[in-house]
């Protein structure tokens, strides 16, 4: 099996497929993090050379099955490993987690990318928690009178907003942690992608317990025909697994 990893589930994943007798687990990184979390199984940190290095690796390497658990917003990522499937016909599956949807109270505003983020920000506020990623930020480079408080695991790399302040820190983060925060840098806007589950959503609950507004960026498409599962286990049950654990994963 070859999981491309960096999220939670991906990690769930080479877990419960490691435990498994006969399983052969890899998992590839992006190499975006330079200290990664140990992980079970093999790892291999950078890409492929594109879908055509990715369906060479499969064939050298006789992948019985390709899971996608990539980040949602990894669009490149993904569309790579479409094609090399298709390529050599290993079999494939998509895990993503099921995106955020606005509760009552929430003030949201859905924009399909970053460049759109930012060109609805100065009607919305002007401290802003811009906690989109690390590599996202040249988008809101441009922006000038307002100020941007940014939070990455690791230091963010230029272009950045002319006015900004970076706190490093790595989640998962409480809504206590969240409400401290806004309250401390007097935000009044929270911009955000949509990257789903649990482990990030604490900023939501606290931007909406303090009346805030959110801009919210949409995930990319999927690749046509590629349909998602939104947990391991779907994804198990895909790739013919019973059950939905392996004992002691």
């Amino acid at each position: 099996m070859l999981i491309l990893g960096g999220t939670t589930e991906a990690r769930r994943l080479a877990a419960d497929l490691a435990a498994r007798p006969g399983v052969r687990v890899t998992t590839s990184l992006a190499g975006r993090v330079t200290r990664p979390a140990a992980l079970p199984g093999e790892v291999r940190t950078g890409g492929f050379g594109g879908p055509d290095g990715l369906a060479d690796w499969l064939r050298t390497h006789r992948v019985d099955a390709l899971v996608d658990a990539t980040h949602p917003f990894a669009a490149s990522i993904t569309d790579h490993a479409a094609r090399a499937a298709r390529a050599t016909g290993v079999p494939a599956v998509v895990l993503r987690r099921p995106g955020w949807r606005p509760g009552p109270g929430d003030r949201w505003y859905d924009v399909p990318s970053l460049a759109a983020a930012a060109e609805a920000l100065p009607g919305l506020g002007r401290r802003v928690f811009l906690s989109t990623g690390r590599l996202g930020l040249a988008a809101f480079a441009g922006l000038t009178g307002l100020h941007f408080l940014v939070r990455s695991v690791e230091p963010p790399e230029p272009p950045l907003p002319p006015d900004t302040r970076v706190v490093l820190a790595r989640g998962p983060f409480t809504v206590t942690d969240e409400t401290g925060l806004l309250r401390a840098h007097r935000i009044d806007v929270l911009v955000t992608k949509d990257s789903g589950g649990e482990a990030t959503a604490a900023k939501l609950t606290a931007a909406r317990d303090l009346g805030l507004p959110v801009v919210v960026v949409r995930r990319p498409p999927l690749p046509d025909g590629v349909r998602a599962e939104p947990d391991v286990a779907g994804v198990l049950a895909r790739l013919g697994f019973e059950g939905t654990t392996a004992p002691g994963a």
